[in-house]
């Protein structure tokens, strides 16, 4: 259990780029990464706008000389300091994610960035290869991964609690973007935007969530090929898809289905992830994060709670309150921050890392998995083997 304790002996000299005034995602890494003693906040490029991005910092309680025009500025003039940045958080919209990650890491700095790394799988192998050179960590932020009940399933997966594995349903489908709101919206109009966001919208915007947390359940599953149709409802969208079904076959003779989605109106988030084996089920639904309903053919239905002595040790081990308590997103970003911080200080040490986390080789995956639906999509949704 955390109790609030330090997890690495100094705190990381960190830094944002991107996730300034009026962002949500930017609040969400800030509280996330200050927890638990992991970093400390010491400079930032926040915004485009160098005054609005100073004065941004100066609120966040960091120097105003600290506080740069652009991350390029801010690499240079930290590695003057002695007590310059260790690490850096990328909250940008995602047609920057590969230059600047690839500025990071040539300047010696660990990594925390946004889904997706990158547009295509040449980048992406590119940075995971740059990362290996210069022995520097990668995490990736999909922040659903730090729940508790993540690990639960796997750890029930593992033992063997489901038997083998027949069927992997996921899904991510709300309903917010059923119109173009992006007409309106600033953080949605860059999002259908392919010069921003690259080849897709919902494939790789919420569809790598699920897909994600399916291959933190099931490690040992690898995907042999794929089918994708993707539509765009709202036709201004287009060549993005707003909606997109995935069909895939795994290598253990598996199947498993996507739905990635931002026009299911009426609902909230609806990420689920079902997992079926030949003797039980599991389904995790991440507006209850803190439940996994456990299905043994022929019993009652179980559901599992957060923070109960009946878990895994290793779903305990990230408890905050203890079970009963609500948790949310803020303490799963939290849990997985406190992963990145104790891996950067092992790499810097030479040290194995004996835990997961989401790093360079899972967002590797995450826009392998994006090309290979656009590649089936564009052929007309057809079966490819998945390279």
């Amino acid at each position: 259990m955390i109790y609030g304790e330090k997890l690495v002996e100094n705190p990381i000299r960190w830094a944002m780029v991107g996730g300034g005034k009026g962002s949500q995602i930017g609040y969400i890494h800030r509280s996330a990464a200050l927890r638990d003693f992991s970093f400390d906040l010491v400079a930032g490029a926040f915004d485009i706008d160098p005054e609005r991005g100073k004065e941004f910092g100066k609120m966040l309680n960091v120097a105003p000389e600290r506080c740069y025009p652009d991350y390029k500025t801010m690499f240079a003039k930290e590695a003057q300091r002695e007590d310059g940045i260790q690490a850096v958080s990328i909250a940008t919209p995602n047609g920057t994610h590969y230059e600047i990650t690839k500025a990071a890491l040539e300047a010696g700095l660990h990594v925390v960035c946004e889904k997706p790394l990158c547009f295509t799988v040449d980048e992406a192998e590119e940075l995971g290869q740059l990362a290996k050179r210069q022995n520097k960590v990668v995490g990736v932020t999909y922040g659903y991964s730090g729940h508790q009940m993540i690990e639960e399933a796997r750890q029930l997966i593992a033992d063997g609690a489901l038997g083998d594995i027949r069927i992997v349903m996921l899904q991510f489908a709300h309903g917010f973007h059923n119109v173009a709101v992006e007409e309106n919206t600033a953080s949605t109009k860059w999002r259908v935007d392919p010069k921003v966001a690259g080849p897709s919208y919902v494939l790789g915007d919420v569809g790598t969530h699920p897909l994600y947390l399916s291959e933190v359940m099931l490690p040992e599953l690898n995907i042999k090929r794929l089918m994708c149709s993707r539509q765009s409802f709202v036709t201004s969208r287009a060549p993005l898809e707003d909606n997109a079904m995935t069909l895939m076959e795994y290598d253990n003779g598996a199947v498993g289905y996507v739905w990635s989605s931002c026009v299911n109106c009426g609902s909230m988030h609806g990420q689920k992830v079902r997992i079926i084996g030949e003797k039980a089920s599991i389904e995790w639904w991440d507006e209850q994060p803190n439940q996994l309903t456990y299905e043994v053919q022929g019993e009652p239905i179980r559901i599992l709670e957060r923070g109960m002595g009946y878990l895994h040790e290793s779903a305990l081990a990230e408890d905050r309150i203890g079970g009963g308590h609500p948790e949310g997103l803020f303490e799963s970003w939290s849990n997985l921050y406190s992963r990145f911080a104790q891996a950067m200080v092992a790499t810097d040490n030479n040290q194995t890392v004996d835990f997961w986390y989401p790093n360079v080789e899972d967002g590797i995956e995450g826009v392998r998995w994006v090309a290979n639906c656009v590649r089936s999509a564009e052929q007309g949704a057809t079966w490819v083997d998945y390279e």
